[in-house]
This record gives C-alpha cells, structure tokens and sequence, in this order.
C-alpha cells in the first residue's frame, strides 16, 4: 500500500496501544467527466474567483474560511484556530468499541479507506489488532478527524489489510417518513410465490462479473465522435413506462425470460412470451377448445381400444379352430387306415386255403 499516496498520517488508539498507519482511499471513481462550453464557439468556461468587496479577481492564496451566520454575518476560521480545537481524535483514530458487524445500518455506510502500518514498529500491533478482529468475528467502532469534522468510523478485516468505513453520525440518516406506499395492497400468496421463483431462478452473482455498461457505451460514443464516424446506434428495449397492467403476467414473464437466459426454458418447453387473457374471453376459448381436444383424444382412444379388442378376439377364435380341425382329420385317417388293416387281414387267410 505505500504506493498509494496517502491522504492522512496518524495512528489507531486501542487502549494504551497506539498504532502508527497511514490513510489510504480503498475507492476510486471511473465516472467520465465533463467541461462545460459555450455552444456558439465551443470555448471553454470557466469559474473565477472574484471579490465583491474589492470588485476583483482573487488567487487561492488570498481565500481564507469564513461561517455565516443566520444573519449573512461572516465569522472568520482560520487554520490555527481549527488545530487548537480540544479534539482528542485530530491526528488520532480512537477505538470506543467492538459490535458485531450486522448492528451497523448500511444506511450508515460511507468513503472506504485503507489502514497501512506506518513503519517497521507499527507492523506488530498492527497484526495484533487484525488478528483480534478476525477472532472476534466484530467489528471496531472508532472516531476520527478528516477534513476539518469528526467523524465516525467502523474497522474491519479484508484479506490481510484493515479497512475503516466512514459512518454517517445516527442524528444524519432520515427516518423513512411518507416514503412508503400510502395505500392499503393486498399481496397475494401465488404472487409471492412467484416471486419467489423469480429470486430464485435469477439466483446469485459474482459481483466481480458485473460492469458499467453506461460508461462503456459512453466511451464508444466518444471515440466514434473523436474520430469522425458515426455513433452507435442505441439499443432499443421493452419499454414499460413504469406501469405494471397485469402483475402476475409480468412475474411469470420475469421468471420465464430469466429460466431462457439461463438456458432452462429449452429444456421445459416453456414459452417466452405470456400473454394474459380477460376472464371472459378465456373462458370461452377454454370450453371452445378444451372439450373437443380432450374429448377428440378420448374417443379416438377408445375406438382404437375397441378395434384392437376385436382383432384379438378374432384371431384367438380363428386359432383356436385350426388346432381342432387338424386333430379331427387325424383321427378320421387313423379310423380308415384300421379298418383296411383288418379287411386285409380277413381276405388273406382264404386265400391261402383255396390254394
């Protein structure tokens, strides 16, 4: 971290220990920024720091600070006066306590810095207050000066490094007065249900994987015009004007679209587009098309049964007959065949006496 310029030198209080760190901004802003021009010669404007009193320009060296008060009187503060305020926590970031992470409103929640060990010496109590805070689970709460107020702070661990995140003092967030719905809604269960098919199917993300897209196609859109060619086209999209006609229809639109970008909706068949139908309407369309479906399918099924029954009794019977006229023709054949036996017999005794 010592390559990062730092934008505060002074040390954490824990006890009696005193910890020597650096500040460090854990943030940075990517956000393209813009010059104001006048629009009949592209020039640039600029702001000038004038006197009204002398009814001049003043440079930054002649700009001191200065309170107004209820009256519009100015009450000069200077450097010096600032430094002798009886602030324990000006060059110091003074732990008061240690809470479990979740007690603290994100509300809260505001710049993120970086605490650097100053020195080889910092280094030890520096690992000694990281190591206590990974044990404890907690979080530090702590008071600091920046930038001429004092501040309120809450250390943490990330990776090896502890970080302190600005807290907005309690008397600075807003209750949420007037803010929700005034009207009495009625939340059925099947739209909670389907809510939560939505949460669910969207399930999670690596925030890492997530970009700015308005910057990127702001940057296109400033290349194309740097070097002459024509701008992107914009991306045209469903546009909703903010107004939901059929919640349901848009919820299970919702968990329709998220099931096909994720490649489910192949898989079950279903249907991207859902289009709601009123009462009426679809219930004719349902005793138009149902029975007949359903119907058609039933009878076509049973005939079809019915036909196949009699195939099959049919060739059992016809079966069942040619074994029996076999086993008849035998037995007849075996009958003649006996008696010409015993014909035989009879006719060749006396024929050999008359001999």
């Amino acid at each position: 971290m010592l390559h990062v310029r730092s934008i505060w030198n002074g040390a954490i209080s824990f006890g009696l220990v005193s910890i020597p760190i650096k500040l460090v901004n854990a943030t940075e802003s990517h956000s393209i920024s813009f010059r104001q021009v006048h629009l009949d010669d592209g020039g640039r404007i600029r702001y000038r720091k004038y006197c009204e009193a002398e009814d001049r320009e003043v440079t930054t060296g002649e700009i001191g600070k200065a309170y107004e008060d209820a009256d519009g009187t100015l009450i000069p503060i200077t450097d010096e006066d600032l430094a002798q305020l009886p602030i324990p926590t000006a060059r110091t970031i003074e732990i008061v306590a240690f809470v479990p992470a979740d007690r603290i409103d994100p509300l809260q929640m505001d710049t993120a810095y970086y605490l650097s060990a100053n020195g080889v010496p910092a280094a030890k109590p520096y690992t000694l207050l990281r190591e206590a805070l990974k044990r404890s689970q907690k979080v530090a709460i702590a008071k600091f000066a920046l930038r001429g107020r004092e501040r309120l702070g809450m250390l943490r661990v990330v990776d090896d490094v502890i970080a302190m995140h600005g807290l907005l003092w309690p008397d600075e967030i807003r209750a949420p007065q007037d803010v929700a719905p005034d009207t009495s809604v009625t939340v059925r269960d099947k739209e909670l249900d389907l809510a939560d098919a939505l949460m669910d199917t969207l399930g999670e993300v690596d925030l890492a994987d997530l970009h700015d897209d308005y910057r990127e196609a702001l940057e296109e859109l400033i290349a194309a015009k740097a070097s002459g060619v024509e701008a992107p086209a914009a991306a045209t999209g469903e546009k909703t004007g903010g107004k939901v006609l059929d919640l349901m229809a848009a919820l299970e639109k919702s968990v329709r679209a998220a099931k096909e970008s994720r490649g489910e909706g192949e898989e079950t068949g279903e249907a991207a587009e859902v289009t709601r139908l009123p009462a009426r309407t679809a219930a004719r369309k349902s005793a138009r098309t149902a029975p007949k479906e359903v119907g058609g399918k039933k009878s076509t099924a049973k005939k079809s049964a019915a036909k196949k029954t009699t195939a099959k009794k049919a060739t059992t019977a016809t079966t069942a007959k040619k074994p029996a006229s076999k086993t008849t023709a035998q037995a007849a054949t075996k009958k003649t065949a006996a008696k010409k036996t015993a014909a035989a017999k009879k006719t060749s005794p006396r024929k050999r006496t008359s001999a």
